[in-house]
């Protein structure tokens, strides 16, 4: 090995050794399990960093008629899993998109939303938002 390679390989290892010691002190995830237990709107189940590596997720309950609103997850990803009911999926710039439980819907990163109950009985879905791949 060149001095050159030495003294370019040396301080790597020293920065390698001296960031290792941090990553061991952070905090391990543990597996969970979370009760769908919501008395109405949106409840938070996992809220990201530390409890997660990024993700989010929440139990929504929607009564027939009600949105949640327009909104985005910024460069998430987004997946609903509907439950029970039936609804609506306004997603900018795309047609709307119906949906009945059981099933699924995907958002892309960066795409504002809504979700309508269009329905006559509760809708119930567990949303998950991820970073996407490259965020």
């Amino acid at each position: 090995m060149s001095i050159q390679a030495k003294y370019l390989v040396a301080p790597a290892a020293a920065i390698f050794y001296m960031l290792t010691p941090l990553a061991a002190q952070a905090p391990a995830r543990q597996a969970l399990t979370l009760p769908l237990d919501c008395p109405g709107g949106d409840c938070p189940l996992l809220e990201g960093s530390p409890q997660t590596a990024g993700m989010r997720s929440g139990f929504v309950r929607l009564k027939p008629g009600e949105s949640v609103g327009w909104h985005t997850t910024g460069h998430n990803e987004e997946c609903l899993v509907i439950l029970h009911g039936a609804g609506d999926a306004l997603i900018e710039r795309q047609p709307k998109r119906g949906f009945a439980a059981p099933g699924a819907v995907y958002i892309p990163p960066a795409t504002r939303h809504n979700v309508t109950n269009t329905g006559t009985a509760l809708l119930e879905y567990v949303y998950v938002v991820a970073p996407a791949a490259g965020q």
